[in-house]
């Protein structure tokens, strides 16, 4: 982890912002792109709906895979990164290969998710010092976590469990499936997961592909009861989401959306949306970034029918993981603004995001801008870490990991 903190001479407590961080040398050059496929086979999920008439330097696009072990903590690009005057960021802990989603135990304790390794890591305070141990292995895209009330629910691929009272169970965790109703595609397959103010888990379901009219099943954010009863789908035409929280006041939904791939290096934006009551639809595949019919799918249909996003992100900047800020150590014009990790785009000869930004709204729910928060993950059109997901700590310093380096 990475974290943020106000200079001394700033009247205000420190701030941090921990970075979870996957790699070998932050420093190297990006892995090469995945061979291509002998003719004949099919092509990868990512490259789905890719055109076959491309340039050269386009056709080479594909995903940018992390290095496959952690980056050690002394190697870290926390020199790298950009902040607002008054704060700095310093790593919380490294070693965490494939560090993702963020949820902190009633103890203290940080747990992380992953989605390329089976592992749930657990980041514990031993005298002063954060110490990473792995909490569960042999899981299955364990990329969603949400805890509550001492229980942590972990979401894979296609199952949902829990272990209660974890924080005293850390070397002998109980693991409890309580939902399993869930498809087995991988495209869009991972999960993101929190609990409502309503006390309700909530997790989407996303497109099995890259554009398609999905399955009734897919496409969607669902909500359950604590023990895995009472489903309900809140919202269709999710593309695909890997963040979402509440409005601290409103109690009103907002999630990131990553929109879809090859239409244009500059088209569509990804998006940040709000759900003002439920059973919207926000257009998926009919419609992307609230303004443009899809050129197959959006024939006869009209984004008009559609519940428009928030506000646009960017062309494919990848906003994955979100948060409205409710601490008090930062500066008063940050609180109930959202921070959103721009995950960074891949399908971009000149690739964008790789940042966190900050989303202010209106009284009205809306909002009102946009301004950069860190920067510096992206150099040289090359990523030195890559921001996946936030957690707002008890003291309200900001903690953001980094599936790249492996580390928050």
């Amino acid at each position: 982890m990475i974290r943020c903190r106000a200079g001394r001479r700033n009247l205000l407590t420190a701030s941090t912002i921990a970075g979870v961080f996957v790699a070998m040398s932050a420093y190297a050059q990006q892995p090469p792109a995945p061979p291509a496929a002998a003719p004949g086979t099919p092509p990868p999920p990512w490259a789905q709906g890719r055109p076959a008439n491309m340039t050269e330097g386009i056709s080479k696009l594909a995903p940018v895979a992390p290095p496959p072990v952690a980056t050690p903590a002394d190697k870290l690009p926390t020199a790298k990164l950009k902040l607002p005057k008054g704060f700095n960021i310093e790593v919380y802990a490294a070693g965490l290969t494939n560090a993702r989603s963020l949820r902190e135990g009633d103890k203290g304790t940080i747990f992380v998710g992953s989605r390329l390794v089976d592992k749930v890591y657990a980041i514990v305070n031993k005298g002063g010092k954060h110490e990473v141990k792995t909490l569960l292995s042999g899981l299955y895209r364990p990329n969603g976590l949400a805890f509550h009330n001492g229980t942590l629910y972990i979401a894979e691929l296609s199952k949902i469990s829990k272990i209660e009272n974890v924080e005293a169970n850390l070397d002998n965790p109980k693991v409890v499936p309580i939902y399993e109703d869930l498809p087995k595609d991988e495209p869009h397959g991972w999960k993101f997961l929190a609990v409502g103010p309503d006390g309700k888990l909530y997790f989407q379901v996303g497109a099995p592909c890259n554009i398609c009219l999905p399955p009734d099943t897919h496409a969607q954010i669902r909500r359950i009861n604590l023990d895995g009863s009472g489903m309900e789908v809140v919202a269709r035409g999710v593309r695909m989401t890997m963040g979402f929280d509440w409005h601290p006041v409103s109690k009103e939904l907002y999630f990131t959306e990553n929109q879809r791939d090859w239409l244009s290096e500059d088209l569509p934006q990804d998006k940040l949306n709000r759900m003002t009551k439920v059973g919207q639809h926000f257009g998926f595949p009919y419609c992307h970034g609230g303004n443009l019919t899809d050129p197959e799918l959006g024939w006869g249909r009209s984004c008009d029918e559609f519940t428009p996003p928030a506000v646009l992100l960017g062309p494919h900047s990848a906003p994955l993981g979100m948060r409205f800020y409710t601490g008090s150590m930062f500066p008063a014009k940050y609180r109930n603004a959202i921070f959103l990790a721009r995950h960074g785009s891949w399908n971009r000869t000149k690739k964008i995001g790789g940042d966190i930004v900050v989303a202010y709204l209106n009284k009205d729910g809306t909002v009102k801008s946009i301004e950069p928060f860190v920067t510096g993950f992206l150099e040289n059109n090359n990523y030195v870490g890559r921001p996946v997901d936030l957690h707002v700590l008890k003291d309200g310093s900001l903690l953001v990991s980094d599936d790249y380096n492996g580390a928050v």
